[in-house]
């Protein structure tokens, strides 16, 4: 059995670090002052995806990701990990968008990509915690949907079985294909680079990083079209401009605040039992705990 599976991934800021000029003034998330990672749960997503390649060779893994040209590393990561191809979805026109506008543009990339059994994604990115654009992608499709997957067990005669985490217990559940399922934190590790993809594709670009680069690899572009990285406009997928970014996102952010948490008064503790049991007793009284 083959399957053609896309994975959705996103490149995110990485809040670890996030300081006082994380945020614009109209409050999306300033990008460019943040380290970007690779969403930690699209991760776990990508591993499920390899792994159904790895059980069943002929299948095709693909990446689609939308934000900034910066984001086609998410491409690349996916490739040194044993990717088949990717697309990034950038331009001005997508900037801003909540989780309705961006899975509309997201539905329509996919429309554009055409054939497709299976789409995963992580159950939800941490610049955002939603858990909306799977379920969204799944809607606009008209597909079926699983979320909080764990594993994917099996794939054969059009259906596919999948083990959920849930909150309280797991179930093992069996859908039709074709498919949209969104990924736990909880799933596998995605695999590490692999040092020979990462020859073979440490040089692969989209069209914008060509122009920005000084590097002059016109002549290996042309004999390793692999290396040609696919970028999409608005007008590339058809999109409805409207619909796309801040235009299309009625979620709208009323206010910003930068919260420091200091700490009033602190007390030195010796380590014995009398005074930790004080300590316990002033915790119940004024009802921190208990």
């Amino acid at each position: 059995m083959s399957l053609k599976i896309i994975v959705l991934a996103k490149q995110v800021p990485d809040t670890r670090n996030v300081g006082k000029d994380a945020m614009k003034a109209d409050g999306t998330v300033n990008r460019a002052a943040l380290p970007a990672i690779f969403n930690p749960e699209d991760l776990n997503a990508l591993e499920q995806a390899l792994s159904l390649k790895d059980r069943y060779p002929e299948s095709t893994v693909t990446l689609l990701t939308m934000g900034p040209g910066r984001a086609a590393e998410i491409i690349r990561e996916g490739l040194y990990r044993g990717v088949d191809g990717g697309y990034l979805l950038t331009d001005h026109a997508f900037a801003g968008a909540d989780t309705l506008a961006t899975s509309y543009a997201i539905s329509m990339a996919i429309r554009k990509i055409g054939e497709y059994d299976l789409i995963i994604c992580g159950r939800q990115a941490i610049d955002g915690d939603t858990a909306q654009v799977g379920p969204q992608v799944a809607e606009k499709l008209g597909l079926n949907q699983i979320t909080y997957a764990e594993e994917i067990l099996q794939a054969d005669n059009g259906k596919i079985t999948i083990k959920r985490r849930l909150e309280r217990r797991v179930e093992t559940v069996e859908a039709p294909l074709p498919l949209v399922v969104t990924v736990n934190g909880s799933a596998a590790d995605c695999r590490p680079r692999n040092a020979r993809l990462l020859q073979k594709y440490k040089h692969a670009k989209t069209i914008t990083e060509k122009q920005d680069d000084d590097t002059d690899y016109t002549d290996l572009f042309s004999t390793r079209p692999y290396l040609n990285l696919v970028e999409w406009s608005v007008a590339d997928v058809n999109a409805d401009v409207k619909a796309c970014g801040l235009s299309g996102s009625p979620t709208k952010v009323k206010k910003i605040e930068n919260i420091v948490f200091q700490a009033k008064e602190s007390k030195t503790l010796q380590p014995t039992d009398n005074e930790i049991n004080e300590l316990m007793k002033e915790l119940i009284e004024n009802h921190t705990i208990g």
